[in-house]
This record gives structure tokens, C-alpha cells and sequence, in this order.
């Protein structure tokens, strides 16, 4: 029998997962899978048991947010032979759901976790050696994603990290940096910047991002710079759109595609990981690792 390694967050979200736990692994083991199942103790206990525990079975699941997941794969990335990873998305935003097609229904994505979705490559960043599944960001309203409570995310869902980042337009303070990727450099000054491999961030469409080029397994990221000749209404604006998925267009932005990029400061620059403080760098070395593990998708 094929085993599978379930580990869950039962406090992600609305805590809707802990009323559906039977279910879930009833649904497991009729598809054919022997269940283990992990309850989180705490932040940082999905990468523990991934670590510890992932490299012994068949399958690894994890449920939970955005963080639970970014949190198992980090677990899994430096394992000899990684098993195959699936996600049931139980969080308040849940990006990655969104970019291995994997719908909110969790009996829905337990099937494609079980037995109807593909497995596919998938590109891991790292940040200074930190693994990160989709989004490594600093500067205006990246704060936001950790700094935001959790009922407010619950109660209020995407709409909840605009609130809280018109909040923060009267204290944006610019980064004077030295951006090096391929042959190129950029130095000026930037408000925000953004290395990512989604097609979302914090549940919307950004009207700045790339999601035209973006392709989950191409060993590329995309990169968005936000510098600081842009005017605060023009902030504003972009805030704005991102809850409606107008686009904006301004020359203000920069935004390309590269494996390898580095991010140098005066001073040190706190970054948020996958929704998550990230840790706090002068000089950041962000590379990708092409199809680094291989992830469950759902079908179109």
C-alpha cells in the first residue's frame, strides 16, 4: 500500500479543515493511501516534520495557508529524493492554490491531492538559502502580509491587506539599491520590489505583475521594482486596482524576467517569504532552483 504523510494546520483560516479532518483521510485511504497524519504544534513545525518525517513516504500533503505550505516544502527541498508534494488549501488568500489550479472545495482538492491531479516540475526560489515557493518582496506594504491579524484576514479576505496598506502611505521610506541580474545593473531608489513565481499575490491579480510570462517551471522569476519618483496618488491607484484587477500602467515600475538576481543596500532590508518575515539583509542572493520538487496540480 502506498503511504502518504498528511500534515495540517487545523488553525489556518476559519479553522474550517479540523470539522472535515475524518472525511479527509477517509477519502485518502479509500483512494488507496495508508495516512499519517501531523497536526502542527507551532510556526515552524511543518518544515520540522517534512524534514524529519517527508523523505519515508510516498506522498506528502500538506493543508493549511500559504505558510503551512511554503513551510513543508522548505522541509522537503533538501531531502535526498523528495517525494511528491500535494496541497489542500485551507488559508485566508491562498496564492499557490491558485497556481496549481487547485480549488477552495477541500473534498474537491483531496481528490486531486489523492488520485485525479498531475504531478508537475515546479521552480523553488531561495533568498540567502532560505526556500521560498512564490514571492520573496521588501519594502512598502510587505509588512502587511505578517503584520495583518488573522480575524481580519478571515473576516475580510484580500480586501483586508489593502486596509491595512493604505494605512502605511504616510511612512514609506525608499531603498537606494544596486540590482544585478544577468549583464544588467540598475541603481536608483525603490519603494517596493518583488521576486516571484506566481500568477497572484495575496489573492489578486497585481496590475503590475507579469502574469502574461509567467510560467511555473522555466527556471525564471518575475521581478517588479516600484521606484520613487512614483507620486503617492499614484500609489494609491495601484492599491486600488489591485482589488478590482484593473491594470495600471506607469513608468515608475520596472519589471523583467531572470534565474539570478542580486539586491544590494546601504542598510539592511527586512523581507517578507512567502507572506512570512523572511529575515533582514544588506546583500540578497536570490536564485532559482529549476523544478525542484515535483507538486500536485489540478487539471484545467
Amino acid at each position: 500500500m502506498k503511504t502518504l504523510l498528511f500534515i495540517y494546520n487545523q488553525n489556518a483560516g476559519k479553522g474550517r479543515l479540523k470539522h472535515q479532518l475524518s472525511s479527509v483521510i477517509n477519502r485518502f485511504t479509500q483512494a488507496g493511501w495508508l495516512v499519517t497524519a501531523y497536526p502542527t504544534q507551532s510556526k515552524g513545525d511543518a518544515t520540522r516534520a517534512a524534514r524529519e518525517l517527508g523523505g519515508s513516504f510516498d506522498r506528502v500533503v500538506c493543508s493549511g495557508g500559504d505558510g503551512t505550505l511554503s513551510e513543508t516544502v522548505s522541509g522537503l527541498i533538501d531531502l535526498p529524493s523528495p517525494p511528491v508534494l500535494g496541497y489542500i488549501p485551507a488559508g485566508s488568500t491562498n496564492d499557490c492554490a491558485h497556481n496549481l489550479r487547485i480549488p477552495p472545495s477541500i473534498s474537491k482538492a483531496v481528490m486531486i491531492c489523492a488520485a485525479n491531479g498531475e504531478p508537475l516540475p515546479l521552480d523553488i526560489g531561495r533568498i540567502n538559502g532560505k526556500p521560498f515557493i512564490y514571492v520573496a518582496a521588501f519594502g512598502a506594504f510587505t509588512e502587511v502580509a505578517y503584520d495583518t491579524p488573522q480575524d481580519l484576514k478571515n473576516t475580510f479576505g484580500q480586501l483586508a491587506y489593502i486596509m491595512a496598506g493604505i494605512g502605511q502611505l504616510t511612512n514609506l521610506t525608499p531603498y537606494h539599491l544596486r540590482v544585478e541580474y544577468d549583464d544588467t545593473v540598475i541603481e536608483d531608489d525603490f519603494y517596493y520590489g518583488m521576486v516571484c513565481n506566481t500568477y497572484s499575490v495575496a489573492g489578486m491579480k497585481g496590475p503590475v505583475l507579469p502574469s502574461d510570462r509567467v510560467v511555473l517551471d522555466d527556471g525564471l522569476f518575475e521581478v517588479v521594482l516600484v521606484r520613487k519618483n512614483i507620486k503617492l496618488t499614484d500609489l494609491t491607484n495601484v492599491l486600488q486596482s489591485l482589488v478590482r484587477n484593473i491594470p495600471v500602467s506607469t513608468a515608475a515600475v520596472v519589471s523583467f524576467q531572470a534565474n539570478r538576481v542580486t539586491i544590494t543596500c546601504d542598510k539592511a532590508i527586512p523581507w517578507t517569504v512567502d507572506g512570512e518575515y523572511g529575515g533582514t539583509f544588506a546583500v540578497s542572493q536570490i536564485e532559482n532552483q529549476h523544478r525542484a520538487l515535483t507538486v500536485i496540480h489540478g487539471t484545467k
